[in-house]
């Protein structure tokens, strides 16, 4: 049985894994080393995490085990698209991919935003991504895009 919830203060340390996971590594592709989050691009997403008034994050939970997480803050990252538009990172460990996990944990994000007042989230996603399917049932409509990437947003 999954649970989601806030994350706890005292879990804040966990996003460095999911920041992590979240990294999307194609097929045949070697993944980057652990040390890639130390990146000041990727740290945007995790550095003092819950001290900005904007901080949110959801987190899903299997047998007292976190193995999801989803959240967002305003920052100006690879899915900013404007001032006071957070923007969403998510991510589970692989062997809870693709069990509906990640769709639920979304939704309650995206209810949590809706309850908070924000009209929009947007955010980052390489077009190989299987999540981009994911992204666009939730809502998501694509912005912009790259060669790699779409930018994407979701109106609340």
């Amino acid at each position: 049985m999954t649970q989601f919830r806030q994350i706890r203060t005292d879990e804040t340390a966990l996003l460095d894994d999911f920041l992590y996971e979240a990294i999307f590594i194609p097929d045949g592709v070697s993944a980057p080393p652990k040390s890639i989050i130390e990146n000041e691009d990727l740290q945007v997403y995790v550095r003092n995490f819950g001290k900005q008034a904007d901080d949110r994050c959801l987190v899903a939970e299997c047998d007292g085990k976190v193995v999801g997480a989803v959240w967002t803050r305003v920052m100006n990252d690879y899915g900013h698209i404007a001032d006071g538009i957070p923007s969403l990172a998510m991510s589970l460990y692989k062997e809870y991919r693709n069990k509906g996990i990640g769709t639920a944990l979304l939704e309650q994000m995206l209810q949590l935003l809706r309850k908070d007042g924000y009209k929009q989230v947007s955010l980052s996603v390489q077009k190989a991504n299987y999540a981009v399917r994911m992204y666009r049932k939730a809502g998501f409509l694509v912005l912009n895009e790259t060669d790699e990437d779409y930018i994407m947003m979701c109106n609340l």
